[in-house]
């Protein structure tokens, strides 16, 4: 029987636009889960046939917040129920993801660093690119570079234009 897993806003133990608080809440909580999710697919990789991630709204008194979800189609496959039981778990931080928190609240309105989740996800692979020798100066970088590069090959192409113009 399908089922969702409620993932949150974002890395449990970051800033995240608040309903009711934060200024233009709606654009900032989108682009938080859009952003969050591309983390957990850095991390994680893309989530196996038989389950997806999914935006969940939740109505509230003040309006509506969304969440990400993880939807699975069928438990019995031990494929998606490993992935199910590990992406549970979420992020605590954006950097576990070598990702910059797509938003700034450390004043008195929050600041946008990325507008947009190419934006975010090509910075997190400039981030975590291999060196010029093909190693990483961080071992985990390795997974979150190959996991973003094989999601988003348009973002991966992007970096690699970058990259180029900086050498």
């Amino acid at each position: 029987m399908p089922y969702t897993i409620d993932l949150g806003a974002g890395p449990a133990e970051e800033d995240c636009a608040q309903l009711g608080r934060s200024p233009d809440f709606d654009t900032l909580n989108v682009l938080e889960i859009e952003s969050y999710r591309s983390a957990l697919i850095a991390r994680f990789g893309v989530p196996p046939e038989g389950c997806r991630f999914t935006i969940i709204p939740n109505h509230h008194d003040f309006g509506c917040y969304r969440t990400l979800g993880l939807r699975v189609m069928s438990e019995d496959d031990a494929t998606v129920a490993d992935y199910a039981e590990t992406v549970e778990e979420g992020l605590a931080t954006w950097i576990e993801a070598g990702f910059r928190a797509p938003v700034r609240y450390d004043g008195a309105a929050p600041v946008v660093e990325h507008a947009d989740p190419a934006g975010i996800v090509t910075a997190a692979l400039m981030t975590t690119r291999p060196a010029t020798d093909g190693t990483f100066p961080v071992p985990g970088f390795a997974v979150l570079h190959a996991n973003l590069a094989a999601a988003f090959p348009a973002e991966a192409a992007a970096a690699r234009a970058r990259i180029a113009a900086l050498a």
